[in-house]
């Protein structure tokens, strides 16, 4: 066949098509009903037009019910949400609209913006549009031609994009019916693919690029999706997660607050910073015997931190102060840290260490500070002062797999004892940007790649693996450690990154065994990450019914009468002597008033005591999200509270005592 194309198909069998073939042909020559369900075409690996023509390589067909499928479909619903917009108000100019995580957006310039209520009327609209089933056509046109058609018809914001695109670089215009956008592609065959399984969810202020120098316009997002089942699963989440906010349940056990006046940092509460103190001692216990806890300085010199590299890398995230100079110093400049790496890379070198002290584990709970965007704070989730549960591994090559596969038992271990079983564990490797040689990389992702295949074999398939490319740090590869909550959302939380670099700029060496100085690996290492993050993750993961043993208050114990507060405060007193946080409630008011009262603070046990209980010496247990009372005598009571608020650690260490 002259000018054939030679297409790999992904069963492996190869076929020829004659040059010019479109991806529609491709799929038709395979079979009516293919053809019909295709959307687009995959080449190498990259997702086209239906319409392109095949060239030479791989080719997939491209369904709705491909993974792929949710990006097509949301972005040929922004440009369907553009369109019905221009029907529905005139004038209106589109800027841009791209596909984001779980939907899309698009900005627009309008005269009044536009209100939650416009967004009924466009998604009725676009449903009328989708209903035309007009088809994705793709045009090229001259550049010059580009700017005068947008021109002419008043959009300004379009003329400055095409301005924007380099010179011979194609101006892609594609039409839906009538109707056109400037747009790279790739879309769908037509609107009807689009399907119904959208809603439009919010409007919100944007600035023109995002500088507030620029216009404001109006944004609308919306997120789409292959089928109503997926959609209405989506939305339930949302709602869920709204019920979840850890701010909202911040604000109703009374654990923190944020205010403007500190921007970034959390105002921790009594119950709020207990239980942030329960998290950090069931940290140490995790780590006792194995890593030594060091403290490094909050500030340091710049030069330290020029030295470590994260001075040109991150000296626009660093808060930075500058001293004046005074008669026996100089002007000098600081920074808060803004991670403890550089800290621990000191206390390794104060003083000789000889491969036999190796590996040496250097932890700690480190208050570190990053200039995070105003506009990117959320909550504990993201904030600008944080603790971080960090440690560093100092150990020779020959250890670097072994310590990678201990760290990961302890990740692993963490994330069960707080109920996260469903875990990710995925391998970035080198990013394009980045410092040390190839050969020490190589080095380096040879043997975590290893270890990647040691921890999926040795979890059964229960631990999920895969590989990020291009996702490591600028000074070495990296595990991620991704976790599933409650209601399926994923949280990437541990690291464990390895860097040969660190030691090296600063110096850093062991004796080996033939008395040479050696640079050693530096494993950074991380389970929770930021602990203010993590503990929004439980907040929101429990929705704040938090186990027994991590509770910020464990037990109220309420009367009903006056004539049971002596006993209830003998109660507390018994359960306080046990190491369990307690508060009591003898006020004037009716049992019913108050267990709902701190069944909205989340308390997860009440001890009811009347009159009754103090005679007999029993307590009346309420569970926090349960109507049912249940009788129980004072002393097995007390024993089964106690058993319950012991950490999971403690319990598996006295099951091994007890064993061994």
């Amino acid at each position: 066949m002259a000018d054939a194309v030679s297409l790999t198909f992904p069963d492996g069998s190869v076929r020829s098509y004659a040059a010019g073939t479109t991806g529609r042909e491709v799929a038709e020559s395979i079979s009516k009903s293919l053809a019909k369900k295709a959307i687009a075409i995959a080449l190498d690996g990259t997702v086209v037009d239906l319409a392109d023509p095949v060239s030479e390589g791989r080719i997939e067909i491209v369904t709705r019910e491909d993974d792929r499928a949710l990006e097509l479909i949301r972005h040929d619903a922004a440009h369907v949400m553009a369109e019905a917009v221009q029907e529905l108000w005139p004038g209106t100019q589109v800027t841009i609209g791209p596909v984001i995580e779980n939907g899309f957006y698009y900005d627009f310039a309008k005269n009044e913006p536009f209100t939650p209520d416009d967004l009924p009327k466009i998604e009725k609209r676009m449903k009328e549009i989708i209903q035309r089933n007009k088809a994705f056509t793709k045009q090229v046109w001259p550049r010059d031609k580009a700017r005068q058609v947008f021109a002419d018809k008043g959009e300004a914001f379009k003329v400055e994009l095409v301005d924007a695109i380099p010179e011979g670089q194609d101006l892609k215009i594609y039409y839906q019916g009538d109707w056109f956008d400037l747009c790279r592609g790739p879309h769908m065959a037509s609107t009807g693919q689009i399907g119904t399984a959208f809603k439009l969810m919010k409007v919100a202020g944007a600035y023109w690029r995002g500088d507030s120098n620029n216009p404001m316009l109006t944004r609308i997002y919306g997120t789409a999706w292959r089928t109503q089942e997926e959609l209405d699963q989506y939305l339930n989440i949302l709602a869920e997660a709204e019920k979840r906010d850890h701010r909202r349940l911040g604000r109703e056990m009374d654990l923190f607050h944020f205010q403007e006046e500190g921007p970034g940092v959390v105002f921790w509460h009594g119950k709020g910073w207990r239980m942030f103190q329960t998290l950090v001692a069931y940290m140490r216990r995790r780590l006792a015997g194995t890593y030594q806890e060091v403290n490094a300085p909050q500030v340091l010199d710049k030069s330290l931190w020029e030295t470590s590299g994260h001075w040109g890398w991150y000296r626009d995230n660093m808060f930075k102060v500058t001293v004046a100079g005074d008669e026996t110093d100089d002007e000098r400049v600081f920074a808060l840290k803004p991670m403890n790496c550089p800290g621990h890379v000191q206390i390794f070198k104060h003083g000789l260490k000889s491969y036999r002290e190796l590996p040496i584990r250097l932890a700690e709970f480190g208050n570190v500070h990053r200039y995070e965007p105003s506009g990117a704070l959320h909550g504990l989730m993201r904030v600008r002062g944080f603790t971080q549960d960090d440690a560093h591994v100092f150990c020779t090559d020959e250890q670097l797999a072994e310590e990678c596969l201990r760290i990961n038992a302890l990740i692993l271990s963490v994330y069960e004892d707080f109920g996260f079983k469903e875990v990710v564990v995925k391998l970035s490797t080198r990013p394009e940007k980045r410092v040390g040689s190839d050969a020490l990389w190589d080095r380096a992702e040879s043997v975590m790649m290893e270890v990647l295949k040691t921890i999926e074999a040795q979890s059964g398939g229960r631990i999920k693996t895969g590989i990020l490319p291009g996702e490591g740090a600028f000074y070495g590869p990296k595990f991620e450690y991704t976790l599933k909550d409650a209601i399926g959302r994923e949280w990437q939380c541990g690291t464990t990154q390895v860097d040969f670099n660190l030691p090296e700029r600063f110096g850093a060496f062991y004796i080996d065994s033939n008395s040479e100085k050696t640079q050693p690996v530096m494993i950074h290492r991380a389970i929770c990450g930021s602990m203010e993050r993590f503990l929004g993750i439980l907040i929101e993961n429990f929705a704040g019914h938090m186990p027994l043993w991590f509770a910020p208050v464990q037990v109220v114990v309420a009367t009903i009468t006056s004539e049971a507060d002596a006993y209830g405060q003998e109660v507390a007193e018994m359960l306080r002597e046990a190491g369990l946080t307690v508060e009591t409630d003898f006020r004037n008011e009716k049992i019913n008033y108050k267990v709902r009262e701190h069944s909205v603070t989340k308390v997860p046990v009440i001890l009811v005591c009347g009159r009754k209980e103090a005679e007999e010496r029993s307590v009346n247990i309420r569970r926090l999200g349960s109507q049912a009372q249940t009788p129980m005598a004072l002393d097995e009571a007390l024993a089964s509270l106690i058993e319950e608020a012991t950490p999971p650690d403690v319990l598996r260490k006295r099951a091994a005592r007890k064993a061994g």
